[in-house]
């Protein structure tokens, strides 16, 4: 029998994101097209890989005041707890309670798309959130905050020399509000995530960037444990109007 490679399993990985998201720019032609390619390649990474309590989907988020979100490339939200998805048509519609991140996906960043993620990332953290009491064997626990939305930028190359310095750092420094983006993966180039400690970015570049990525998705997701109990009578008000 043939010894096993984790070092070599990990690349792989990380190899065949980097290609399919090179072969989504070189293949298609048309802008759309290109860029929904590209989304489905992040989209089947996150389906397959993370814990089964999450789920992944291009989607848009709504609150129990009936306000919208914009449409986003990744949504991880999640399916445990959460009581229902709208799906009509491909069109899904998540509750904003069961969110825990949310990623704008695009082929290239500049400074441009960098404030382009944040207001996107932006219009899913200022939608109101409820949470109940709950109930448990030996009474009941008090409602539970919102757990702060993780926000990021996934990409496959870079427009800046070098491909994550100074300009990308500048750029994501102009917000440290609801647009603030804490992780974000440039395939091809590296990985940027925020240290809350030192609130400073942390740059990694070259390595095995989707797999780092992944990893530490997963590190962060685990450190928010569960999305507060949602008030689904909330949401069924609207049933009245």
């Amino acid at each position: 029998m043939g010894n096993w490679s984790l070092q070599q399993l990990l690349a792989s990985l990380n190899d065949d994101i980097e290609r399919r998201l090179e072969n989504a720019r070189e293949c298609f032609g048309h802008p759309t097209t290109k860029g929904d390619a590209s989304e489905n390649v992040w989209l089947q990474l996150l389906q397959t890989y993370l814990p089964k309590r999450y789920s992944a989907e291009k989607a848009h988020v709504v609150d129990s005041n009936g306000v919208f979100s914009a449409q986003i490339d990744v949504v991880v939200f999640d399916r445990q707890y959460s009581p229902f998805i709208f799906n009509f048509e491909g069109q899904k519609i998540i509750p904003a309670e069961s969110v825990y991140a949310v990623f704008e996906a695009k082929q290239d960043v500049d400074s441009d798309v960098v404030k382009y993620a944040q207001e996107k990332i932006a219009s899913v953290r200022r939608l109101h959130r409820t949470s109940l009491p709950i109930p448990h064997a030996g009474g009941v626990y008090p409602p539970k905050s919102p757990i702060p939305i993780l926000g990021g930028l996934l990409a496959f190359n870079s427009k800046w020399t070098p491909p994550l310095g100074t300009s990308l750092v500048e750029a994501l420094g102009r917000c440290y509000s609801d647009c603030h983006l804490e992780l974000g993966c440039i395939a091809a180039k590296g990985l940027f995530s925020f240290n809350q400690n030192t609130s400073t970015y942390e740059i990694s570049t070259g390595g095995k960037p989707a797999t780092a990525f992944l990893l530490e998705l997963i590190s962060r997701l685990q450190s928010k444990a569960t999305v507060p109990m949602i008030d689904v009578q909330a949401y069924a008000r609207w049933l009245s109007k």
